[in-house]
């Protein structure tokens, strides 16, 4: 690591200040010019700061920035990156050569006085890591969790000092991330959104900065889409009608997708589900990425590429009990459909006391939350065994349940909470994901007929799981690198 102390927030500043190289612009919108202030306070601030300046006025800003639909959101925070961005070498020509420009902005939603919101906002910097060198952005989206507006903008200030020092002298972005939240704790600031890129970046994958958020601690689930790109969940899932299909996904079987079109059939039919509003996502969390306590980059970027080569949106998460991802995505869906396909096994577990002996409503609790307002879970059927053809689903559920769960799995059933996949294909069901993993790891035949054509081909080109890669696409990879 390049740092072996950490620096405060003042150090950081007036490190930016004496550099005389680091020179830019601030444009701050909802929280006051709190990152420009820890400049000014520590001194020298003249050879950093270019201007500062906010626009609240609505027609103010519009004006200068152009006309958006909403103030708080990443399409206006690029707006304020390209407006201020362009003015620096246009304005300052006789810098250019010696001079690694900026531009630093943020539009922000702090507590109102009623306290009747939540503090989030966007915070962006585009900068250039030489003198006349190409120029990069770094964008994060945040939740101040903080119960007063001052300290949310406290908060606001020194994250952004983080982001400008760590993108202007770290030059790895595993620092970077690491250093976001230096001088706070994740109880005051979550990162939900990181994105690093631009020419000097052109080789981070950004999905894996989206792992490493959750990992790390900087926030509980984080987003990417099919091509990739990372997403901020709040805004992809609001009042967003969700199913949600959890699993390992090492790698995507016949049976996953079966999992997934069968349950869609179901939920888009519920008559309180609005079908243009649909988002199915593919989750994964931490316990399932991780062996041993570790969680293998590699493995989890060849599960990533397998699931969005499917055109499915990838959640990951640190919500290890159903029930407290309910109560995530139900706080961002406000109040729409929420739908979990599980198998029935994972069900089995669900109804298991001893994995609620930490809440003190033991599972009448964690049931509230996790078969709350519009929750439903469609249940995958299994096979009693391997060998052979009976079938185990809700029919069967209720007497493999103590005496004393079974009025509540009635209730449930009552009540429209749980429901079989119907027309479900329980001829792949003989299919174990761990199975054709080792024999495609052990170079075997036959694997193939048990994944969809697209997984077949990502995992035999790019020779995910360790597939052994033909002499031609082992020639085709080194002459790429």
């Amino acid at each position: 690591m390049e740092e072996i102390k950490k620096l405060t927030t003042q150090e950081k500043a007036l490190r930016i200040n004496l550099s005389k190289a680091i020179y830019g612009s601030f444009a701050e919108i909802g929280a006051g010019q709190e990152v420009a202030a820890n400049f000014f306070k520590v001194g020298g601030a003249s050879g950093t700061i270019a201007k500062t300046m906010s626009a609240y006025d609505m027609k103010f800003s519009d004006a200068i920035y152009g006309v958006c639909d909403r103030y708080v959101c990443e399409d206006r925070l690029l707006q304020m990156l390209d407006h201020e961005y362009t003015l620096l070498p246009e304005r300052l020509p006789h810098r250019k050569t010696e001079t690694r420009f900026f531009a630093f902005a943020d539009t922000v939603e702090v507590l109102n006085f009623e306290r009747t919101n939540n503090g989030h906002g966007w915070i962006g910097l585009r900068f250039q890591l030489v003198p006349e060198g190409p120029v990069n952005d770094c964008v994060v989206h945040v939740k101040m969790h903080d119960n007063d507006p001052l300290q949310q903008q406290m908060s606001l200030g020194i994250l952004g000092v983080n982001m400008i020092y760590g993108c202007m002298f770290m030059k790895d972005p595993d620092q970077i991330i690491h250093s976001l939240l230096d001088g706070l704790t994740s109880k005051r600031m979550e990162v939900d959104m990181f994105r690093l890129s631009g020419p000097d970046f052109v080789h981070l994958d950004n999905r894996l900065m989206a792992l490493k958020l959750v990992k790390n601690g900087l926030t509980k689930a984080a987003m990417f889409g099919p091509e990739g790109t990372v997403m901020q969940p709040s805004e992809a899932l609001y009042k967003k009608n969700v199913l949600v299909l959890r699993g390992r996904f090492r790698p995507v079987t016949h049976v996953n997708v079966d999992m997934l079109l069968a349950s869609r059939r179901h939920f888009k039919n519920e008559p309180d589900v609005e079908r243009s509003r649909i988002v199915v996502l593919t989750e994964l969390t931490l316990n399932d990425l991780s062996s041993n306590g570790q969680i293998d980059e590699k493995d989890f970027l060849h599960r990533a590429d397998i699931i969005c080569s499917l055109g499915q949106t990838v959640l990951i998460s640190n919500y290890f009990e159903y029930y407290r991802l309910v109560e995530y995505l139900s706080k961002i869906t406000k109040g729409r459909k929420i739908g979990l396909v599980l198998g029935i096994y994972a069900l089995k577990k669900i109804f298991e006391e001893k994995t609620y002996e930490n809440l003190r409503g033991g599972i009448l609790e964690s049931f509230a939350s996790l078969f709350g307002t519009n929750v439903k879970l469609y249940i995958y059927p299994a096979l009693r065994s391997l060998d052979g053809e009976e079938l185990f689903t809700l029919n069967d559920f209720e007497k493999e349940l103590p005496e004393k769960l079974r009025p509540l799995f009635r209730f449930l059933m009552e009540n429209n909470k749980l429901e079989d996949v119907r027309k479900a294909n329980v001829s792949n069901l003989h299919i174990i994901s761990d199975n054709v993993l080792a024999m495609i790891k052990r170079g075997e035949t036959g694997w193939e007929k048990f994944v969809p054509s697209k997984v077949e081909e990502a995992i035999k080109e790019h020779g995910l799981f360790d597939y052994p890669l033909s002499n031609t696409n082992t020639q085709q990879l080194e002459t790429s690198i």
